[in-house]
């Protein structure tokens, strides 16, 4: 099977690749990002500027199945630099869906979008929820999702969109993620007392690593699935929940500030997931516990 990895060098591009690395008699993997070299120094790498549309046209996308990982992050930073966002987050998606569209490509384009999308409201979130767009890159998000939809639509280009709520942890060795988990977590490690905005009653949904890419393969290579958006599950928690969770294990206390008048503005609310869709259809299961991840 033939796999292009666009973004090879996010976080949960290499974690995805470092699961598909163990069948390697499976999967052929062309691997790009716009450094010189893979974090992980994974053959098959090639450097490449995705917002150079001429340099995109020149990939061989005869693939099975395409991960667009190339993305911008960040919530007040989309304000000050919103040339940046919409080049990386959107321009360079369309370079790719216009390259597949010129190729005749018949890959699956897969793409994780965000929780950030949805209006928060208390309990769970089915994909046909009300949508909400409190910061640029949640824009951007749900513009390339609609992107998606319609190359689907004219060209017939194929593509599966992953919302993900909060994922936590890691599979390679010596790396470290900047989510919330890991967060709280070095604060822990540190002696320090783990802070939160409010009360810290904002529910979320978290999802192990490994559990997140093994959705992503699955979900990518399921028949069940088609042309649609699908949300990823794990646990239910608040963020107050995770914190003293943490602070229990390392022995360390929880703190309670004050909003910061835009933190306060472009915070969610609850954002926890109802996966039902894509667990039945791709037989998705979720077993670490975020528990069992912080006790070890």
């Amino acid at each position: 099977m033939k796999v292009m990895i666009l973004g090879a060098n996010s976080y949960i591009a290499r974690n995805v690749i470092q699961v598909l690395l163990r069948t390697p008699e499976k999967y052929q993997l062309a691997l790009y990002d716009r450094e010189e070299q893979h974090k992980d120094n994974v053959e098959g790498y090639q450097s490449l500027n995705i917002l150079d549309a001429e340099a995109v046209n020149k990939l061989d996308f005869s693939s099975d199945i395409i991960y667009m990982f190339v993305g911008r992050t960040g919530s007040v930073q989309g304000f000050d630099e919103y040339d940046n966002f919409i080049d990386v987050n959107e321009r360079s998606l369309l370079n790719v869906l216009n390259a597949c569209r010129q190729q005749n490509s018949k890959a699956k384009v897969i793409f994780p979008s965000t929780r950030l999308v949805y209006k928060g409201v208390p309990g769970k979130l089915k994909e046909d929820a009300e949508k909400e767009f409190k910061t640029v890159y949640a824009a951007n998000k749900f513009a390339c999702e609609q992107y998606l939809k319609m190359y689907e639509n004219v060209y017939g280009i194929q593509y599966r969109i992953f919302r993900i709520c909060i994922p936590y942890g890691t599979i390679i060795p010596g790396a470290k993620s900047y989510g919330t988990a890991e967060f709280f977590l070095s604060k822990a490690e540190n002696g320090e007392d783990i802070s939160l905005y409010g009360d810290g009653s904002q529910r979320r949904t978290l999802t192990y690593m490994e559990d997140l890419c093994n959705a992503l393969i699955q979900g990518a290579e399921s028949e069940a699935l088609t042309n649609d958006v699908y949300n990823i599950g794990g646990e239910d928690y608040s963020l107050d929940e995770m914190a003293k969770l943490i602070g229990k294990y390392y022995n360390v206390g929880v703190s309670y500030v004050e909003w910061p008048e835009t933190a306060l503005k472009i915070e969610s609310g609850d954002t926890v997931f109802d996966s039902q869709k894509l667990d039945s259809m791709a037989g998705i299961t979720y077993p670490m516990k975020f528990e069992e991840w912080v006790r070890k």
